[in-house]
């Protein structure tokens, strides 16, 4: 795997227990990684300038808040240019029940991963926000039956 940053063992032990637990106070981290808490909170710093690491967020129970369904859609466009693409793009940063989403490639042009309280809101957002927006052709849902899992974002089993 290419690696496009200069990262020591030290620094793949710090992105591993940061993306576990993004709150562990720089003393903890550095005692789990095996270096003192100046350096620890240094590199830290100098990861988090970088852009490596791009935040911290708190991991919300969103059935626990009222939001029962999660779902996938593809969406496919009649014409991808440069500009309609980005059109879409932009488009789905406003929809509050998009959560994350993607430009991709092959039969669809963006996935969606939207989070909703009910059957009822999402259904009327397929229809009348996602399906009605200009240079949508296609969209195809998958609701979500059950999450098995849940990891960070990147597999770090590095040095």
């Amino acid at each position: 795997m290419p690696v496009r940053a200069e990262l020591d063992a030290i620094d793949w032990k710090i992105l591993r227990e940061l993306q576990k637990d993004g709150r562990i106070t720089n003393v903890e981290l550095s005692r789990r990684v095996g270096i003192s808490a100046p350096p620890c909170l240094r590199r830290v710093k100098r990861l988090e300038e970088s852009g490596i690491i791009r935040g911290y967020r708190a991991l919300l129970n969103s059935p626990a808040l009222g939001f029962d369904v999660v779902a996938f859609c593809l969406i496919g466009l009649h014409h991808q240019s440069e500009t309609e693409l980005k059109a879409f793009a932009d488009r789905s940063r406003h929809w509050p029940i998009v959560r994350r989403a993607w430009m991709v490639s092959g039969d669809s042009d963006f996935m969606l991963h939207c989070v909703a309280p009910d059957l009822s809101t999402f259904q009327t957002f397929v229809i009348e926000e996602l399906t009605s927006a200009p240079n949508v052709d296609t969209v195809r849902t998958a609701l979500t039956i059950r999450q098995v899992k849940d990891e960070g974002l990147v597999n770090i089993d590095g040095p």
